[in-house]
């Protein structure tokens, strides 16, 4: 459960990357303020969530429970 939470907030930070690389629109500091403590609490949260899907990689798919 805990891998899935991580790799969704994985998928969003992806997203929010890809809407700044194509529209220079940073969508978590217009929702939340650029630079506020909430803010930055949301990338700490999704960085930790990168880390713990690293693990992923080296699991066969017929060993993943997803």
């Amino acid at each position: 459960m805990l891998s899935k939470i991580a790799m969704c907030l994985v998928i969003i930070g992806g997203i929010n990357w890809g809407l700044v690389g194509l529209f220079n629109f940073n969508l978590v500091a217009f929702i939340f303020g650029g630079g506020s403590m909430i803010a930055r609490a949301i990338y700490i949260i999704i960085g930790i969530c990168s880390v713990l899907c690293i693990p992923m990689l080296f699991i066969n798919d017929k060993d993943q429970n997803m």
